[in-house]
């Protein structure tokens, strides 16, 4: 273990909690939770129709072996009184997030949300740590601002998320005006029970709701943006998304057309992903993908049936790069959408709070 891994790690695991623990994403969180070596998890909670139960009667577990400790948890309500842990994971919906995670960050708690509610709230980490960690400074500003002793931090669209990280490592090298973003969705990203078999199956759906496609191109404006004494300036790029769900149980792949700054040929954007190591990678987190991006030069990959779970599910695999006739480069991005997507990019947000002593251990 690195002497950076020592000094990030807490004297003793912290309890933590997650809300909206029935549903898919947040028994993803459960998954990843159990045994994880700096987060212990203490409190399920979910709706009032499951509060009272045993977690492994209220939640329909999707796959693997409910761990027997967390299945004899009783399912407790989503407020800050019946949930005793300092760090909250949030699995909630946009509608009752607004309020929920508001109420925790104002009874002292640090709020890991999955909820488009606050992610582009003036005053509020929207958070990849190998992205932008320094945009965590805007917690002294949301504190002061709303008056919480605790804080918000939210992690971005599943997709937006692939996309993101594919772009960060071109920004950096070449700076990034244009992109073409197109995505196949996996029918996971949709919840459960999700999209229905006779509407997706031998299907491509060229429709998500929600703002799926809205999302993508402000939330990439805001990560890849840079921080400055009046927050954070959207990074000066146009996205252009068009948003699919296909038959595919896991794994969000996104199409890109990148126009450059400064024109970079395949080889050398390859040469800058396989370099990239990210802005945390000295820093130990658990979860932390090494590297972050992987490059993979078969001419049909990456896939997800044979990608998605690289790195554990937080990897992104990129392949297919090459010159594009319009901008500069095409490429593709594979990323897993309830993993790095979703609930694992939020336990490695809170992973970096507890290394930047911003969560007392």
């Amino acid at each position: 273990m690195t002497t950076a891994a020592r000094a990030g790690a807490p004297r003793r695991r912290i309890p933590v909690a997650v809300l909206g623990a029935t549903g898919a994403v947040g028994q993803t969180f459960v998954r990843l939770l159990e045994n994880h070596p700096w987060f212990e998890l203490r409190v399920v909670a979910a709706s009032e129709r499951s509060a009272g139960k045993p977690y492994g009667e209220a939640a329909h577990w999707l796959g693997g072996t409910l761990p027997a400790r967390v299945a004899a948890l009783p399912v407790v309500p989503c407020t800050p009184d019946c949930v005793d842990a300092p760090l909250v994971f949030s699995a909630l919906d946009a509608g009752p997030a607004a309020q929920v995670e508001a109420a925790f960050a104002r009874a002292g708690r640090f709020v890991l949300s999955n909820a488009r509610t606050y992610r582009l709230e003036a005053d509020v980490p929207l958070l990849i740590p190998e992205v932008n960690p320094d945009h965590l400074a805007l917690l002294d500003r949301q504190r002061e601002r709303r008056g919480w002793t605790g804080a918000i931090i939210t992690n971005s669209n599943c997709s937006t998320m692939v996309a993101a990280i594919a772009l960060a490592p071109l920004h950096q090298a070449f700076g990034v005006k244009q992109v073409f973003v197109t995505t196949l969705q996996a029918v996971s990203g949709a919840g459960y029970p999700g999209v229905p078999s006779l509407d997706i199956l031998g299907n491509v759906i060229p429709y998500i709701g929600g703002g799926e496609e809205e999302k993508i191109e402000t939330e990439t404006l805001k990560l890849l943006g840079s921080l400055g004494t009046d927050g954070v300036a959207p990074a000066p790029m146009t996205v252009s998304a068009q948003v699919t769900r296909v038959p595919v149980e896991h794994g969000h792949t996104v199409c890109l057309a990148v126009g450059l700054e400064r024109s970079a040929d395949p080889d050398a954007a390859i040469a800058v992903y396989e370099g990239w190591r990210g802005a945390v990678s000295s820093l130990g987190l658990p979860s932390a993908p090494e590297p972050p991006i992987v490059v993979t030069r078969d001419a049909d990959r990456p896939q997800p049936r044979r990608d998605v779970d690289a790195g554990k599910g937080m990897q992104v695999t990129i392949g297919r790069v090459r010159r594009d006739p319009i901008l500069d480069l095409r490429l593709v991005a594979l990323g897993h959408n309830t993993i790095r997507g979703a609930a694992g990019a939020s336990v490695l947000n809170a992973e970096l709070l507890v290394a930047r002593g911003l969560l007392g251990a």
